[in-house]
């Protein structure tokens, strides 16, 4: 998965789909699930002595959301997009959105196999 902890997404599909960018706070099981904040918010009803909450009552958590119902939120387009992946001249591979064509981050150190410059 091309989505990692930190991107800004957009919920496109689902009860919470909306047009505004949330962040992604975790990554779950290798990229197909992800807990993004303020989406997808249940409540957990917890027992007297919980270490969350010591008086008891409900908690309210965020639960993870299937990968494919959202998309990456490019700041410099100001749309949601799709992520590609690119080697850069000295070989690491990138992320890079695929309607501006900025690049998003390195993904991968380089490799003198993939340096087009030598």
């Amino acid at each position: 998965m091309k989505i990692k902890k930190g991107d800004q997404v957009v919920v496109i599909t689902g009860e919470n789909a909306s047009s505004t960018p949330h962040l992604v706070t975790q990554v779950l099981k290798g990229g197909q699930k992800m807990v993004v904040q303020g989406v997808n918010q249940v409540y957990k009803h917890v027992k007297r002595g919980h270490p969350k909450s010591p008086s008891g009552g409900r908690l309210q958590m965020e639960m993870p959301i299937q990968s494919s119902n959202v998309m990456y939120y490019c700041e410099s387009c100001s749309k949601p997009a799709r992520l590609g992946l690119r080697y850069t001249e000295e070989g690491s591979k990138e992320r890079f959105c695929k309607k501006c064509g900025t690049a998003c981050g390195t993904i991968s150190p380089p490799r003198e196999k993939y340096a087009t410059s030598k």
